[in-house]
């Protein structure tokens, strides 16, 4: 493959360490997620409402911490955002383990649960706040959709590797081994993060946060959409399966996966060269074609095929709107814009599985994937806008 300055592979280099940093990162918050929920209903005997609200948690911390971070990032530089993310992920497991001590004292636990999972919220935003404004500082704002390509491709990386090395871990060594690779696993990049290199920012006055979010709205209005859409796979692809009484339920979770590393790899340098909106339109008729093609599938292979089209489009969609919401931030403010940005995906996340299991009861459980089709076709209708607004469907400026 032809690896020019506009290939996404010409990045691969520059951004590994990033990447490395991310996938350690994320890994070690990510590999408690199939545990904890059995976790909180067996061994802590709580109901499943509040199996909800203990993993449904980690998006309200993460959506108020991306504020901090995006502040951290522009005003101190994304190093200390990025070792403020690590040592949040190292604490996680700290608080598991002690949360094991009150095994007596069921409502004591719980509440340290909770406290573990806001940290991971904190933890997860910090890192990817951080080490996306790090490698857009690398890089530059011409390439802020390479940036998000790989940087996504790491993270979608780590989560897929955490779900069986967390089973392994729990079946081997028990929630404290787990808890204890948990506090390790983050502080293996620490050294390596301490030593590269980072431009200090700059001196500019910055805007308010606020103002931020107004000069993305229109960008996190469009992600915001399309997350509804892939969050309804997430959460009910494998109790759709389930009903329709079809095996390999978790097989469209792995589908929905490899369509989006598959997008990102052939089409991710797309955004950068013709323009998020651009490619922003086309990423979320695919996804919306995939959301009504499990809605309407006759058998599980068509279903499947539906959440690799819904994983490849949302993938694009998240990056191409990623650098329409970087082009309108001034620059002194982009780790700011980031952090606003990323921002609505987890309103979208932490709003779905209600949403949607209210829609599932009314109307039943395929309708959910029917809204989703039509809230990531919605996602067309902010990219037509974005090319309106500013001639944003033209590439970046170089300048």
């Amino acid at each position: 493959m032809k690896n020019d300055s506009n290939s996404l592979f010409s990045a691969f280099g520059p951004l590994l360490p990033f990447m490395a940093v991310v996938f350690f990162g994320i890994l070690a918050t990510a590999m408690t997620l199939p545990v904890i929920p059995r976790h909180v209903h067996d061994a802590l005997g709580q109901g499943t409402t509040m199996v909800g609200v203990v993993m449904g948690v980690q998006f309200i911390s993460a959506f108020f911490s991306r504020m901090w971070a995006g502040h951290v990032a522009d005003a101190q530089g994304p190093r200390r955002v990025a070792v403020m993310g690590m040592l949040a992920a190292a604490s996680t497991g700290i608080v598991y383990l002690v949360s094991l001590q009150f095994a007596d004292r069921p409502q004591l636990a719980l509440a340290l649960v909770i406290a573990a999972r806001l940290l991971t919220g904190m933890a997860e935003s910090f890192l990817i706040t951080g080490l996306l404004a790090w490698s857009m500082a690398r890089l530059g704002p011409a390439h802020t959709g390479k940036v998000l390509g790989w940087v996504g491709v790491a993270i979608f990386a780590s989560f897929g590797a955490a779900a069986p090395l967390g089973v392994a871990l729990h079946e081997r060594f028990g929630l404290a081994g787990l808890a204890i690779a948990a506090m390790l696993i983050p502080l293996l990049p620490l050294v390596g993060v301490m030593l590269m290199h980072v431009e200090k920012p700059g001196t500019h006055e910055r805007p308010r946060f606020l103002s931020v979010v107004r000069d993305v709205k229109l960008p996190g209005l469009g992600l915001m959409l399309c997350s509804s859409a892939y969050a309804m796979i997430t959460v009910f692809a494998v109790l759709l399966f389930v009903q329709r009484g079809w095996g390999g339920g978790a097989l469209a979770l792995t589908a929905m996966g490899a369509g989006f590393i598959v997008a990102r790899l052939l089409f991710g340098h797309l955004p950068d060269q013709v323009g998020g909106a651009r490619v922003t339109l086309y990423a979320a008729l695919v996804e919306a074609l995939g959301l009504a093609m499990i809605w309407a599938a006759p058998g599980p292979e068509v279903a499947w095929l539906g959440a690799a089209l819904g994983g490849g489009g949302y993938a694009l969609a998240f990056q191409a709107l990623g650098v329409e919401a970087v082009r309108r931030a001034p620059p002194q403010s982009r780790g700011a814009a980031m952090g606003a940005y990323v921002a609505f995906q987890d309103i979208a996340m932490a709003m779905a599985g209600p949403v949607g299991g209210v829609f599932a009861q009314a109307m039943g459980l395929g309708s959910v994937f029917l809204v989703g089709a039509v809230s990531a076709a919605a996602g067309m209708w902010v990219a037509v806008r974005l090319m309106g607004n500013g001639s944003p469907g033209s590439p970046p400026s170089r300048g």
